[in-house]
C-alpha cells in the first residue's frame, strides 16, 4: 500500500513577515510588502518596484567558514529551515540518527555570479576570487548549503523548474515517501531578491511600472494589471509518511493528498490553457476526491495579461459549476519565483487553519476570463479543509499540490 504523506513542520522569510506569525498576520490583513526602490532606477531598470525583504545577518549564529558558501537566498532558506525544524521537533539528535531527504527548489544565483565576474575583471586574478563564489554561484547552492549545515543524510537535489521549482519540490518529495524510499524530507523553495537576478525580466517588460502607487502594483486577475513585481524569500516544508510522524510524536499539519504535474509542450514565455488544466486534472485524479470538497483555491496568477487569463480559463474548465474561492496571494508578495510554490502552501495552510482566505487585493474590475471565476477582493472568513495550489514556470512547467487538513 502507498503510505500517507504529511506535512509536521513548515518556516518561512518573506515579504510578509520573518516567521509564521508575522506572515499569518499580513495575510489576514491584506497588506502588501511591496515598495519602491530608487536603486533599480538608477540601474536603468524600467521598474523600480520590489518586494522588501532584509537579509537576515547569521553572524553569530553561523561560523564564518558556514557563511562564506552561502549567497543571499540560502541565508532565507537557513532561517525559514530553522522554524520548520522547530515546528516539526525534528531534533539535530534524531536528524544525525535518520536519514533525513531535502529537495529544495532553486533556478538562479546571479548575484554571486556577477559578483565573480567583477572580480575577475577587476582583479585579473581568478585566486581573488575564492571557493565561497563557487558554492554560492551554483544552481544548487541551497541544497547544498542546507544539507551540511544541518547534517541530512538522505536524499539531497535540488529542484530547478522555473516559478514551479518549490512546488515541484514538495511534489516530488511526496512521491519518494509514498514509495517507501524516503521517510522524511525537507522541501522548499528559495529566490534572491537583488536586482542583478530579474534584470532580464525587466528588460522584456515583465514588470508593473505602477510606481506612484507600489502596494497596487501587483493584480492579478484584475482587468488593469500591467506586469508582475519581482518578490522572494524562503519557504521550508517538513514532509514525512504518516508512520514516521507518529512514531516520533511528531504534530501532524496536513496531508498532501494529491501532485499534478504537467508539460505545455508550446511556447517558452507564454502559457496556455492545456497544459494547466491537466496538470489541475491530475492533481485532482490523484487525490481521489469530489472537485467539490476543495475549498480554496491558491492560483498562480502572477499579474501577467496573457498569464492570468490563461490560468482564469484553466480552473474554469476543470471546476466547472463549482466555484470556490480563488486567490494569488501575488497580489500582497508579488512574484516569489523559485520559492512561490512552497511558500503558497504555507500561506494557504494559515489561511486553512485560521479560518479565513485573504484577500486578492487590488482586485477591483475583473476581465473576461476572471470573472467566471469566484476572486474576493476583500478577506473572507470561512472553514475549508482541503485547497488546491497552483505553480506554473517559463518553458511551460506546470506543478498543481492538493493538501487536506489532517484526518486520522
Amino acid at each position: 500500500m502507498e503510505r500517507r504523506v504529511v506535512i509536521t513542520g513548515m518556516g518561512i522569510y518573506s515579504c510578509l513577515g520573518k516567521n509564521l506569525e508575522e506572515v499569518r498576520q499580513s495575510l489576514y490583513d491584506g497588506k502588501s510588502g511591496i515598495i519602491f526602490d530608487p536603486a533599480r532606477k538608477a540601474l536603468g531598470f524600467r521598474s523600480g518596484l520590489t518586494a522588501c525583504l532584509e537579509v537576515p545577518n547569521l553572524k553569530g549564529i553561523l561560523s564564518r567558514n558556514q557563511r562564506v558558501y552561502m549567497p543571499e537566498q540560502a541565508h532565507y532558506a537557513y532561517v525559514a529551515t530553522v522554524e520548520a525544524l522547530q515546528n516539526a521537533r525534528l531534533e539535530q539528535d534524531y536528524i544525525d540518527t535518520h536519514e533525513i531527504g531535502l529537495l529544495y527548489g532553486n533556478d538562479s544565483s546571479a548575484d554571486a555570479v556577477m559578483k565573480s565576474i567583477d572580480t575577475m575583471r577587476e582583479k585579473k586574478d581568478t585566486t581573488m576570487i575564492g571557493a565561497g563564489g563557487i558554492f554560492q554561484s551554483m544552481n544548487s547552492t541551497v541544497s547544498m548549503n542546507l544539507a551540511c549545515i544541518f547534517k541530512l543524510k538522505g536524499i539531497n537535489l535540488t529542484i530547478s523548474g522555473a516559478c514551479a521549482s518549490g512546488s515541484h519540490a514538495i511534489g516530488l518529495g511526496s512521491l519518494l515517501i509514498r514509495s517507501g524510499l524516503q521517510d522524511c524530507i525537507v522541501c522548499g523553495g528559495a529566490q534572491e531578491v537583488n536586482p542583478f537576478s530579474i534584470g532580464s525580466f525587466d528588460g522584456i517588460n515583465a514588470f508593473s511600472v505602477r510606481e506612484d502607487a507600489p502596494a497596487e502594483a501587483s493584480r492579478p486577475f484584475d482587468r488593469d494589471r500591467d506586469g508582475l513585481v519581482p518578490g522572494g524569500g524562503a519557504a521550508t516544508v517538513i514532509i514525512e509518511s504518516y508512520e514516521s510522524a507518529v512514531q516520533r510524536g511528531a504534530p501532524v499539519l496536513a496531508e498532501i493528498c494529491g501532485y499534478g504535474f504537467s508539460s505545455n509542450g508550446d511556447h517558452i514565455s507564454v502559457p496556455n490553457v492545456d497544459g494547466p488544466s491537466r496538470s489541475l486534472q491530475m492533481a485532482i485524479r490523484e487525490a481521489g476526491i469530489d472537485i467539490r470538497d476543495i475549498g480554496y483555491v491558491n492560483a498562480h496568477a502572477t499579474s501577467t495579461p496573457v498569464g492570468d487569463s490563461n490560468e482564469a480559463k484553466a480552473i474554469a474548465h476543470v471546476f466547472g459549476g463549482c466555484r470556490p474561492e480563488v486567490t494569488s496571494t501575488k497580489s500582497q508578495t508579488g512574484h516569489e519565483m523559485w520559492m512561490a510554490g512552497a511558500s503558497e502552501i504555507i500561506y494557504s495552510l494559515l489561511m486553512m487553519k485560521n479560518d479565513f482566505i485573504a484577500p486578492n487585493i487590488n482586485f477591483e474590475n475583473p476581465d473576461e476570463a476572471s470573472a467566471k471565476l469566484n476572486i474576493p477582493a476583500k478577506r473572507v472568513s470561512k472553514h475549508f479543509d482541503t485547497f488546491l495550489s497552483n505553480s506554473f514556470g517559463f518553458g511551460g512547467t506546470n506543478s498543481t499540490l492538493i493538501v487536506k487538513n489532517y484526518e486520522l
